[in-house]
């Protein structure tokens, strides 16, 4: 996603690291750079207030839900994959089929 123009920050950069923007994970200069990217660039504007919305929903509704330890190291891997650009598999190859 780009809005076509230049930026001294790049979209791709700002999308690439939405999540630790929004989870405050990033040094106060990098969320600086991004706090002016999104009033130069309405698309990542955009999207970062879709991500925003969805993490208050998914906070909202599950935020009181114990995750189970395997469940979460599965979903980390799988961002882990996603991030370093490795294909994901679109089911679970680890786990034992279930029984009808």
């Amino acid at each position: 996603m780009s809005c076509g123009e230049p930026h001294e920050t790049d979209c791709s950069e700002v999308l690439d690291h939405l999540y630790e923007f929004l989870d405050h994970e990033m040094p106060d200069a990098d969320c600086t750079k991004f706090e002016v990217h999104f009033e130069e660039c309405s698309p990542c504007l955009e999207k970062y207030g879709l991500e925003q919305a969805v993490k208050k929903l998914v906070r909202r509704c599950c935020g009181q839900d114990d995750v189970p330890t395997d469940l979460r190291a599965k979903v980390m891997g799988r961002i882990d994959l996603i991030r370093s650009g490795q294909t994901v598999p679109e089911h679970d190859v680890s786990a034992t089929p279930q029984e009808s």
